[in-house]
């Protein structure tokens, strides 16, 4: 499991400002598509829900043909894209962003007494850990412990803890 989302293809480099072509100003758009239909059929091997399978590409679709300019992205919503990619079902991961929401806000130095990071773990490795990795153990953690996001968070709404 790769802990750092991988940005390709390659924006251009205007010529003329010296930065980075925006998302939507990217010569092939199609690559995003053909890239990311490549890693869901790598994840097809398991059994995924339909309307779950044509959500991320859809997604993909409409954000690579939007004519609108595209905002940048802030930290969190990196790292929220980042989870939704390891939960892949949008059920799952709308119950893991409601546990870290309530944990942390999505800081990743947030700090509870003795608890760390995203998922408030009880670790300081946790706690020295990039905000990815931070993701990664989280999920992991749940994984072992609940068996989903969704059954994490219902315990957690019984006992205010997960």
């Amino acid at each position: 499991m790769n802990s750092y989302p991988h940005a390709y293809p390659q924006a251009t480099v205007d010529d003329a400002t010296h930065r980075f072509q925006s998302l939507t100003d990217c010569q092939d758009r199609s690559l995003y598509l053909k890239d990311n239909l490549l890693k869901i059929k790598k994840i097809n091997k398991k059994i995924i829900n339909i309307k779950n399978l044509l959500v991320i590409p859809m997604s993909i679709l409409i954000l690579t043909l939007s004519t609108t300019p595209a905002k940048a992205a802030t930290q969190i919503d990196l790292l929220k894209l980042y989870a939704h990619s390891r939960l892949v079902s949008m059920e799952q991961f709308s119950c893991f962003n409601k546990i870290i929401t309530k944990e942390s806000r999505w800081l990743h130095t947030a700090r509870n007494g003795s608890h760390y990071g995203l998922g408030q773990m009880r670790s300081k490795h946790y706690r020295d850990l990039d905000p990815f990795r931070q993701i990664d153990a989280s999920i992991k953690y749940i994984t072992v412990r609940y068996e989903t996001s969704c059954k994490a968070w219902a315990f957690h709404q019984q006992r205010n803890y997960y």
